[in-house]
């Protein structure tokens, strides 16, 4: 018997669609209806094709902070490490539940503020 769908799906958005990302979209995609990949960002045109055919109803954009702005729950980080920091702690004050791609921080002390900014934020819960 498989699960029930949840009435209102979990809007994904997955920023880098280098290795891992397309590998997360589509488990993400997977979840028979219980998340939408809805969005996706990357600097480089030339991978939203392989999303696109993955995920038809994905928006992509080049800007990451149109994933920020928007409607979605959740924001996957799937980027250089150099970046992870950066992108988590955005996506975390712009209130987006957050998958950072292991490591999360560069070091400790960054790793330690992300988690206080989101046990600080704690988003709503979804479903």
């Amino acid at each position: 018997m498989s699960e029930p769908r949840i009435h209102n799906p979990i809007r994904v958005g997955i920023i880098g669609l280098g290795y891992w990302g397309p590998k997360l979209a589509r488990n993400f995609h997977g979840l028979d209806g219980t998340c939408i990949v809805a969005m996706a960002a990357d600097l480089r045109q030339d991978r939203f094709a392989d999303l696109k055919e993955l995920c038809p109803g994905a928006a992509v954009t080049n800007d990451y902070r149109d994933l920020l702005n928007g409607t979605l729950d959740a924001v996957v980080i799937a980027t250089p490490v150099s970046t992870h920091y950066r992108l988590a702690k955005e996506a975390l004050l712009a209130g987006k539940h957050v998958l950072v791609e292991k490591p999360m921080a560069g070091n400790v002390i960054q790793g330690e503020e992300l988690v206080a900014i989101a046990k600080k934020k704690q988003p709503a819960p979804y479903g």
